[in-house]
């Protein structure tokens, strides 16, 4: 299975959040309408990304060869409801420069929180669940 598209969007979305951060540091009043947008965007990456998971990456492993990278593959998955959850609420949050220049703490609180979350789920899969599949696919070649 080639999972090139994944790591593609994963690369994506934690360039999003690092230009959260750095927008972030320099003053959430004065780049509120900046990180409103990237609140949207990076929003429709990671509503893409998750959807195609649930949709091809998943069921491939379910349907595969290899039990204990199906399970693993589960396990990631039922993970990822709470963490796409507190994202999407996060995003409803945030996504008006009003919203975000009415609340500098919420926001940061929030960011810190969530953003963090869906970063360190990324390097897990990054470094845990991609090499897995690549593994396999080497294997089966």
């Amino acid at each position: 299975m080639n999972i090139d598209r994944f790591k593609h969007e994963h690369v994506s979305i934690l360039e999003s959040i690092a230009t959260l951060r750095r927008l972030t540091q320099s003053g959430v009043a004065t780049h509120a309408a900046q990180i409103a947008q990237g609140v949207v965007a990076m929003s429709s990456l990671i509503k893409l990304h998750l959807a195609v998971e649930d949709r091809v990456l998943y069921p491939a492993l379910q349907n595969g060869s290899d039990a204990q990278l199906a399970r693993l593959g589960q396990r990631f998955q039922q993970e990822m409801g709470a963490i796409a959850n507190a994202y999407m609420a996060f995003a409803r949050r945030w996504n008006t420069a009003e919203a975000v220049r009415g609340d500098e703490a919420g926001f940061k609180a929030d960011a810190n929180t969530v953003l963090r979350q869906v970063y360190e789920r990324m390097q897990r899969e990054n470094h845990d669940f991609y090499p897995r599949i690549e593994a396999m696919d080497a294997v089966a070649a």
